[in-house]
């Protein structure tokens, strides 16, 4: 009873995270919301998670439990992956951009550190140690 009620309240938060998400990404708060509905049925009537496994050909319900949820990450890690490749892709082209805009100015590259040495400072030249 205690772990239902865990569950639970992980599941409802799933469900508030969905309804701020919506607005910004109706795919994922869609999706978001089926499975936190889901696993709100699966969590109250587990019988019913041992029977769809039997069906499928899966001996128990917690199994097909699990090996829904390894599917559903790999499905978001790899999805997750290919946006970041992305935009190392984007802050790659716009770092050349950058620079090659700095250079047909003649200023080199944007972000550079100048030195900061004036004509005539000799505070660079190594100094003897008495």
């Amino acid at each position: 009873m205690i772990a239902q009620l865990i569950l639970t309240g992980l599941l409802l938060a799933a469900l508030f995270y969905a309804w701020i998400e919506y607005p910004r990404s109706p795919a994922v708060g869609l999706l978001t919301v089926l499975a936190a509905w889901a696993g709100l049925f699966f969590v109250w009537f587990p019988e019913q998670a041992t029977r769809i496994a039997a069906w499928v050909g899966i001996g128990r319900g917690v199994d097909l439990v699990i090996y829904v949820w390894i599917g559903i990450s790999l499905i978001v890690l790899l999805n997750l992956h290919l946006k970041i490749r992305a935009q190392m892709e984007l802050i790659t082209v716009l770092a050349r951009k950058i620079a090659i805009a700095g250079a047909r100015e003649g200023q080199g590259p944007p972000f550079a550190v100048a030195p900061t040495l004036t004509p005539g400072d000799d505070s660079e030249k190594p100094r003897s140690v008495p």
